[in-house]
């Protein structure tokens, strides 16, 4: 079986997913390569799968201003130029493309060399990259409910967004155990996506003594380079010490997630599909300068489902009296788990990985070979 190529890095909400599939893929007997960015969070997130083979590539991320679009422009087809030299060397039968700035490059290239591309959108919005390379692609992935204009219905699937297979429900006690958490009361975690949040990181500092005083303990990952790892200790009325940690960096989400009572988070594709896994009722707050608005139409789409709630950050103010309410709402934060657990029915890497293998070049052609011997 030839290789497959998979470009994921920039965010990890383009990574994990990309790490997921390539793991599913391996199971499978297939050889992957992940292509990631030099981005610090790439390095951080790939170190817990030594298992699987990658490589750092060169890339500028999209942005608005006209020197950066300059640059950006400049990057693309400098990609173009060493994914061409990248692939010649790996000669994969399939690339898989999950968005971000290095899959333009690499699925100009794959296109002029005449290599199947598969790729995947995670958001409900779909980004800058999926739709300037939407017509190369020989297969599509979509959330529910998304449509590509001028796409054919025949290359789009409904498949999901691929979890890691590490990121998964645990109980809350055995969640805490491994942690190693001294919880007395009510768990708050606060997720600033895989770029952190420096709202949220100010939101809990500032909201810190009224939640104490509730017995609520935090937890908050601010981020790579938006602070170094701290506590801060208080007393909740009851006289139990409760405290305020904050980690630049977990890898260990699944265990994190599956102990918290309530999560607030960022709404990226990729931390509401761990959300949902992990069964933790959350408020979303959308990063408000996020491309084309996507993370408030994804906490939308997971607020109607009833699995959560949204909260935009110009409404932040709100989100103290929000977080207190509905962590002692045992009622309500059942029925969000309820909910989560019916949207969580499908495996997407196992369904996508499946997929991937009519389009695999080398696949096709044993499939020809073989049906001649047999005719």
């Amino acid at each position: 079986m030839s290789r497959i190529v998979i470009v994921c890095g920039g965010t990890g909400g383009h990574l994990a997913p990309g790490i997921a599939l390539a793991g599913e893929l391996e199971q499978r007997g297939r050889h992957c390569l992940l292509l990631i960015s030099e981005k610090q969070v790439d390095s951080a997130l790939i170190k817990k799968y030594p298992q699987l083979n990658y490589k750092k590539v060169p890339g500028k991320a999209f942005a608005g201003g006209l020197r950066e679009r300059v640059e950006s422009a400049w990057s693309i087809a400098s990609s173009l130029v060493y994914a061409r030299r990248l692939l010649h060397t790996e000669k994969p039968g399939l690339v898989v493309l999950f968005g971000g700035f290095l899959s333009v490059g690499f699925g100009l290239a794959a296109k002029l060399m005449g290599v199947p591309i598969a790729l995947h959108e995670a958001n409900c919005r779909p980004g800058r990259a999926v739709r300037l390379i939407k017509r190369l692609a020989d297969r599509i992935y979509l959330p529910d409910g998304l449509t590509l204009p001028g796409i054919p219905a025949s290359r789009i699937r409904y498949l999901g967004y691929p979890v890691r297979r590490d990121i998964k429900h645990v109980l809350k006690a055995d969640a805490w155990q491994k942690l190693g958490l001294h919880v007395p009361n009510k768990f708050l975690v606060v997720i600033g996506g895989s770029q952190g949040a420096k709202a949220l990181n100010e939101w809990v500092t500032r909201s810190f003594p009224k939640l104490a005083a509730s017995g609520i303990t935090v937890y908050c990952v601010t981020g790579l380079g938006k602070s170094a790892s701290s506590t801060i200790r208080s007393e909740s009325d009851q006289g139990e010490s409760v405290t305020a940690t904050f980690v630049p960096f977990s890898d260990r989400m699944g265990e994190l997630m599956s102990a918290a009572d309530l999560v607030v988070s960022r709404a990226g594709a990729g931390a509401i599909a761990e959300i949902i896994r992990c069964r933790a009722p959350a408020i979303l707050v959308p990063y408000p300068y996020a491309a084309d608005d996507h993370q408030t139409a994804n906490a939308r789409m997971h607020e109607q489902h009833g699995a959560g709630m949204l909260i935009p950050e110009e409404k932040l103010d709100q989100l103290l009296d929000e977080v207190l309410h509905l962590m002692f709402n045992d009622f309500l934060l059942s029925q969000f788990k309820a909910n989560m657990v019916r949207m969580d029915q499908f495996d997407s890497a196992s369904a996508i990985a499946e997929d991937l293998g009519s389009l695999c070049l080398s696949d096709r052609e044993e499939e020809a070979d073989r049906r001649l011997r047999t005719a």
